[in-house]
């Protein structure tokens, strides 16, 4: 709601102090459609010519990231932290094959079942019974595991971050679409050369109006966008840290409670649970 409250608050800047200091809006509202359909049309086919179909999709989504911002709240870090706890307790007391049932089978594990918004999550449901299988596998060397976890978090990482550069790449490219939509407009005047001085101003109005269109979709818009679904994606990418944290440091052979806190740490601040929040998620999992 930021970004739209934000948006609107610069819309009623530029457009209100414009018209309050004497500004008209007849010229704006003649133009701006046409303006709109070259700047803006243009944009989109740069867009759709740089990207593959699946990330057009994928940005699609991404849409939805700048304006409800990142998936996780701090109940949901206590959740994982807490579904963890219980992985790791029960490997430790029970040994890892005691965590068969629970990773073949997630959607029917009374762990996973427990924690229904961490179950919901395939991506990392999927990476916590990936590896906790590697483990059972006789993979568990730390330094190996924590290798693997780090090039695939990154290789997602960089392809949940491609929305965001190629909005930026867009936000780049508007100013010099709205000099392209301003020359067209000048080369309409310039035909018009014969006009009376009241026409032939209406019309550079009208070209100018190009120019001011791109840098305002550009810095106003689009780019502030960028920015916004970067680092949504990038608070988000910690929720996955927080699972590598955890599994990492239980295969250094410390404690449940110990990996846990490790994961804790990378929790993002404004959603990391106190040390006490944690301990009394924990302490409420009962090993079955």
């Amino acid at each position: 709601m930021l970004t739209i409250g934000g948006l609107l608050f610069l819309m009623v800047c530029v457009f209100g102090s414009y018209l309050v200091s004497g500004g008209s809006i007849a010229p704006l509202a003649e133009s701006l459609p046409f303006e709109m359909w070259t700047i803006g049309g243009a944009a989109i086919g740069i867009f759709f010519m740089g990207n593959s179909m699946h990330d057009v999709k994928h940005m699609i989504g991404g849409f939805g990231k700048i304006v409800k911002g990142a998936a996780f709240t701090k109940l949901d870090y206590v959740d994982l932290l807490s579904l963890l706890y219980y992985l790791m307790r029960l490997a430790s007391t029970k040994g890892n094959m005691a965590l068969e049932p629970h990773i073949e089978k997630p959607e029917e594990s009374p762990a996973f079942q427990k924690f229904p918004k961490v179950l919901a999550n395939h991506r990392a449901s999927a990476i916590i019974c990936d590896y906790l299988r590697m483990v059972g596998m006789n993979a568990d060397d730390p330094n190996q595991i924590e290798d693997v976890m780090a090039r695939e978090l990154k290789k997602t990482l960089n392809e949940e971050l491609h929305g965001a550069h190629a909005l930026q790449t867009m936000a780049d490219g508007l100013p010099a679409l709205g000099i392209v939509a301003a020359v067209l407009g000048v080369i309409k005047t310039m035909s018009h050369i014969d006009q009376p001085p009241a026409i032939l101003g209406g019309m550079i109005a009208s070209a100018l109006t190009g120019t001011f269109l791109g840098v305002l979709l550009a810095y106003g818009m689009v780019g502030p966008f960028a920015e916004r679904l970067n680092g949504v994606v990038l608070e988000e990418a910690k929720y996955f840290e927080v699972i590598r944290a955890v599994l990492v440091t239980h295969l250094h052979g410390n404690a449940p409670q110990v990996s846990v806190e490790s994961g804790r740490k990378m929790v993002p601040n404004e959603h990391m649970p106190s040390f006490a929040e944690l301990e009394e998620a924990v302490q409420a999992v009962q090993i079955t």
